[in-house]
């Protein structure tokens, strides 16, 4: 019966530990994007276009780290 009095106030405190660490993670932004995750494995690296995207953020950080220092 006394091992009730110590397990009841530390279940309580787990749940509320979960509960604060799911509404932390939300806020935070971890399920802002669900689905983009999943659709991107659908994209080929090798894709021309993908190649040029990567290209022209690549290049615009350079400019923007050139004109910073």
């Amino acid at each position: 019966m006394t091992a009730l009095y110590v397990m009841i106030p530390i279940a309580v405190i787990v749940v509320a530990l979960a509960i604060w660490l799911f509404f932390w993670a939300v806020d935070s932004g971890q399920y802002d994007d669900l689905e983009g995750p999943a659709h991107s494995i659908l994209f080929d690296d090798e894709d021309p276009a993908h190649q040029a995207g990567q290209a022209e953020a690549k290049g615009q950080t350079e400019e923007k780290s050139s004109h910073d220092a």
